[in-house]
């Protein structure tokens, strides 16, 4: 996942769904609870300061709010039991909400970046803000580092790219009031562009990182496997089964967090049937055990010496 692979380096033992739901539904409401106070207080703020950068991070935070109750909607949702409909669970809300919030990155960012431009093009307009603008700045690029590590540590413990990726969008906003206060600092040393060049910045940084996101989704949803390294783990462990000769043609993919694995696996030709199926069925048991398997499906292959 290009720069988001530190993120996803999640370990591959299972999590407890509904361990995994009551952690994302708390830490995002504590996600709630700040991006609430952050937003109102930087477009206020921004709106009385004259600051264009604080009022883009302002509007930053606001969008981080429906990015907020977009999580808790799928983490409801994606706990679910398989069902008729859905025969291998719900697990891939998690995926489209990765799309979801991608796509909302990417458009928070364009506004900013067409608000910014029309304020350069105009920027004998732009009036010196106030230095109160610089304090609030200041405070939430702190409020909002101590919300991304707090939400990234949850994420780990709890195996969430959906949290992952929420924190990261927490970080974002770390990066985005950093570049505003240096605007603003800008601004209130003489040069006023600097402020709607902040926001400018801000913007392309936002619409960045909705790109990776949105993208990596969207593999996700196209049956993307695993990494390498994951896959040959999963081999590994089926080779280490006893019984089993030899496996091929194994293919992963994405459902949530989780990962769905077909393969065929080889064993001996002479055993009975009822001693092929106990085999396969310990090869899946050791998988599921060992790695974030949702399930396996296996062929088994007939195997003779020489």
């Amino acid at each position: 996942m290009n720069n988001l692979d530190p993120m996803l380096a999640l370990e591959d033992t299972e999590v407890d769904p509904a361990v995994k739901a009551q952690a994302a539904s708390r830490s995002t409401w504590v996600s709630v609870a700040v991006n609430s106070t952050l937003s109102a207080l930087q477009v206020a703020v921004g709106l009385i300061s004259g600051s264009s950068g604080l009022i883009a991070d302002g509007i930053h935070s606001l969008s981080d709010l429906v990015a907020d109750f977009l999580v808790l909607f799928v983490s409801a949702h994606s706990k679910a039991e398989a069902d008729e409909r859905h025969p291998y669970g719900h697990q891939r809300f998690e995926n489209a909400a990765s799309l979801a919030l991608g796509l909302l990155l990417a458009g928070v960012g364009i506004g900013m970046l067409w608000s910014a431009v029309i304020k350069i093009e105009h920027h004998e307009a732009i009036p010196k803000v106030e230095i109160t603008a610089l304090y609030v700045a200041g405070a939430a690029l702190i409020a909002k580092e101590l919300l991304f590590r707090y939400m990234l540590a949850v994420a780990k413990r709890v195996k969430s790219s959906m949290l992952v990726a929420n924190a990261w969008h927490a970080r974002s906003d770390a990066a985005s009031s950093l570049v505003v206060g240096c605007g603003i600092i800008g601004n209130l040393l003489g040069y006023p562009i600097l402020d709607p060049v902040a926001a400018l910045i801000v913007g392309l940084m936002i619409l960045k990182m909705g790109w990776e996101f949105g993208w990596e989704a969207l593999h996700d949803l196209m049956d993307q496997s695993g990494d390498d390294e994951e896959v040959e783990a999963i081999r590994a462990t089926i080779l280490g089964t006893r019984g089993v000769r030899g496996c091929h043609n194994l293919r992963t993919r994405k459902m949530g967090d989780m990962l769905m694995v077909d393969v065929h696996i080889d064993i001996d030709a002479d055993i009975t049937v009822e001693a092929g199926h106990a085999i396969v069925q310990s090869a899946e048991d050791a998988v599921r055990a060992r790695h974030r398997v949702l399930g396996m499906i296996a062929h088994a292959d007939p195997w003779k010496l020489g």
